[in-house]
């Protein structure tokens, strides 16, 4: 296996890069988080038009530029150094990949072009704070505990009239919900006894019945919102209702988990680039803290932490169906591991709320719980490899 960039795919982490590096400094990501979008609706403009972000692992056919997913995660690698706030995640990592599996061809026709051009973005809604297990991250999502059960819990859909569905209860901690144009609901259906989940799209502008609430969070770069729906009309996602949910549900958490990987290590990457810096520059003792010996092994452990989980985070994007979660637990580990470094060496002002070390050490923190933490997610690949099977038993 060839594992060289090609002269594209180098030139699509370039030409991020120096966008990123003029357009979102720590100062510019603090004033787009607390917009009411909750990131720079201009600067996502710009990065869906000049280089077609959010369609890059959209066919052309559908507006998109043709890629796969090894062209995302590199540049989800870009976005998570610089923690740019943004929509892609849960538009082109989360919803796309479910729209393209399971829609209907009139669904792909209307949806994923607007997608791929960046007028619409899409969040996913998952009852009950358990995306990680809806994406099959972190334990089997064909129980369907995940989504509530029976008569109560969760979100629960009934026929309408024409065709249409109604959708009844809330879900909170949904990723970009509160501003998105599109929400794939997951909800139950069928009643106690033929209880099922399916997924239903939500047209967030003239949808009546729902409400949106932007949540409190700790990481503002991946802002969260309650949904509420009170009899909303929705429109089932696909042909039918014999669709594998569990499956497109897997599949895609395979997809975003290779890019939350690429994000975490540019992140880590990111905040040790940072931390060099200062410690060459602060002075004890009459000369730089980063000449003592002591730092100098602590940042070299750094070092080869986050190699070797670029490594796993690049072979992930590659076969994310076998790579995807335990790349995710080694990445968002080291990111862990990096963003408490970073504060402690920075010394006095890196234990300050306010100083730009603990926006990386946020979002490891509001990763890990989000999509973790990171034993769970080995546990459940451990668990998909057979290795917790009876004596002569193959999983």
């Amino acid at each position: 296996m060839d594992t060289a960039f090609t002269a594209e795919q180098d030139e699509i982490r370039r030409t991020l890069r120096d966008l990123l590096a003029k357009r979102s400094g720590p100062d510019e990501v603090k004033a787009a988080v607390r917009t009411a979008a909750g990131y720079d609706p201009q600067l996502w403009a710009q990065l869906s038009e000049q280089l077609g972000l959010p369609g890059l692992a959209l066919p052309e056919s559908y507006g998109g530029v043709g890629c796969g997913l090894t062209e995302l995660a590199l540049a989800c690698e870009e976005t998570g150094r610089v923690l740019l706030p943004s929509p892609l995640l849960a538009t082109a990592g989360l919803a796309a990949p479910l729209i393209a599996a399971l829609g209907t061809a009139g669904q792909r026709d209307e949806l994923l072009p607007r997608i791929a051009d960046g007028s619409l973005t899409c969040a996913l809604a998952v009852p009950g704070g358990g995306l990680a297990l809806a994406l099959g991250l972190s334990g089997d999502n064909r129980s369907g505990e995940w989504a509530g059960g029976g008569r109560a819990g969760g979100v629960q859909a009934r026929p309408g009239e024409g065709g249409s569905w109604l959708l009844f209860g809330e879900a909170a901690q949904v990723l970009d919900g509160h501003s998105a144009g599109l929400l794939v609901v997951a909800a139950h259906t069928g009643g106690f006894a033929r209880s099922r989940t399916l997924l239903f799209l939500v047209r967030a502008a003239d949808a009546v019945g729902l409400s949106r609430v932007r949540q409190t969070s700790l990481d503002e770069t991946r802002p969260q919102a309650r949904i509420e729906l009170r009899d909303c009309a929705a429109e089932l996602l696909g042909a039918d209702d014999a669709a594998d949910v569990p499956g497109a549900l897997a599949s895609a958490g395979s997809g975003a988990a290779a890019m939350l990987a690429a994000e975490a290590v540019g992140a880590a990457a990111s905040a040790l680039d940072r931390t060099v810096e200062y410690v060459g520059a602060r002075e004890q003792f009459g000369r730089a803290i980063g000449s003592f010996q002591a730092v100098k092994h602590r940042l070299a452990d750094l070092y080869v932490r986050i190699q070797a989980a670029r490594s796993a985070a690049y072979f992930a994007a590659w076969d994310p169906p076998e790579a995807g979660g335990l790349a995710l637990a080694q990445c968002l580990e080291a990111l862990r591991v990096v963003a408490g470094e970073a504060v402690q060496l920075h010394g006095g002002i890196g234990f300050t709320w306010e100083h730009e070390a603990h926006l990386y050490f946020k979002r490891a923190a509001g990763d890990e719980l989000l999509f973790g933490p990171a034993h769970r997610l080995r546990g459940r690949a451990a668990e998909a490899a057979g290795l917790f099977a009876a004596p002569g038993v193959r999983g």
